[in-house]
């Protein structure tokens, strides 16, 4: 018996040591464990957060991250709100649209200075769709109602002397389901983002309509600045887990230095792209990467400018006084800057 005892003692002893023998699995056992859901997983608005996944930034910081997709970051939103996600990867804008409804989220990083979206227009059409001004009685599509892609169609038309029963807007994702609408001839024109655009311009179905990728070219055909991507949680579980969203955003902030100092070619390859897929998400990076933040800080006045174009499409954000403050908080991204130390020279 007292032989059956000390077998007993070692055998639970090697299984208590075990952790300890093989660091590697203890810390992937203890890693803590957070869901995002992204408005478009392949969109490259959101770039960062499948590099800091496919580098291991994430696991780095001692986190396991669910990477989910949602085409519509309208409809993100809803799964937030009912604690299908920690956070979302979706437009700034929405942090808006949700305080107006009683929510309280805030925006904890700002990855694009600009949407990164562009309009297109079905080539069948291109003779006669040449800017804005000539959607009266055309279908345009959107990701979803009330999408930031709504608010930038509507204030495109606005600038351009048309009001919202002149044109029709229709909810058709993103990705290829934005490509199946457009070649079906379901909608006659439409916004979406890169990869997608380049290949339907490539590929001869889709002509260029309206270029939002760069801070230069949304200032040019939105009359004024606009950002964009961001990742937004609710301001009780950002309050609740300070440790988790700074390591959230100290990954992503290295997600966003790693964009600046490589190559276009270097990104794709670190994404396990290659071939034709490769060269398409270089040749759009290469056009489209001026669009990301160096450091992931909210601009001043910016909130301002997405409040002016929202307020356009959403009744209730122009009837209510929205505390912009609340929508976004600068305090993670300033502490993973300083952690980091200075951005090196490409």
């Amino acid at each position: 018996m007292n032989l059956l005892r000390c077998w007993l003692c070692v055998l639970l002893g090697c299984a208590w040591l075990a952790p300890a023998l093989t660091p590697a699995v203890a810390a992937e056992r203890s890693a803590e464990r957070v869901a995002l859901i992204v408005a478009g997983l392949d969109k490259q608005i959101y770039l960062p957060v499948r590099l800091a996944a496919h580098l291991g930034y994430f696991r780095e910081q001692g986190l396991e991250v669910d990477l989910l997709t949602e085409p519509s970051g309208a409809n993100a939103e809803d799964v937030l709100l009912v604690g299908g996600a920690q956070g979302v990867v979706g437009a700034y804008h929405h942090t808006l649209d949700l305080q107006s409804r009683g929510k309280a989220v805030q925006s904890v990083i700002l990855f694009t200075l600009s949407p990164g979206e562009v309009e297109l227009v079905a080539t069948r059409h291109a003779g006669v769709i040449n800017s804005p001004a000539d959607w009266k009685g055309r279908r345009l599509g959107v990701t979803g109602l009330s999408s930031a892609t709504h608010v930038l169609t509507h204030a495109l038309a606005q600038r351009h002397g048309l009001k919202p029963q002149d044109y029709t807007v229709l909810p058709v994702g993103s990705g290829t389901a934005f490509a199946a609408a457009l070649r079906q001839g379901r909608i006659d024109a439409g916004m979406s983002t890169e990869p997608v655009a380049s290949s339907l311009i490539q590929s001869g179905e889709a002509r260029l309509l309206v270029d939002l990728r760069s801070p230069e070219a949304a200032q040019k055909a939105l009359g004024q600045s606009y950002p964009f991507a961001s990742l937004y949680m609710q301001t009780a579980w950002v309050s609740s887990h300070p440790g988790e969203v700074q390591r959230l955003v100290t990954a992503l902030v290295r997600a966003l230095r790693f964009i600046q100092q490589r190559s276009p070619a270097e990104v794709a390859a670190a994404l396990g792209l290659a071939g034709d897929d490769a060269a398409t998400y270089t040749k759009a990076l290469s056009e489209s990467r001026a669009m990301f933040s160096a450091d992931g800080l909210m601009p001043e006045g910016g909130p301002q400018q997405v409040l002016r174009l929202a307020a356009q499409v959403n009744r209730a954000q122009r009837e209510r006084r929205l505390d912009l403050g609340r929508t976004f908080t600068n305090t993670f991204v300033q502490q993973a800057n300083t952690s980091l130390g200075p951005l090196a020279a490409p």
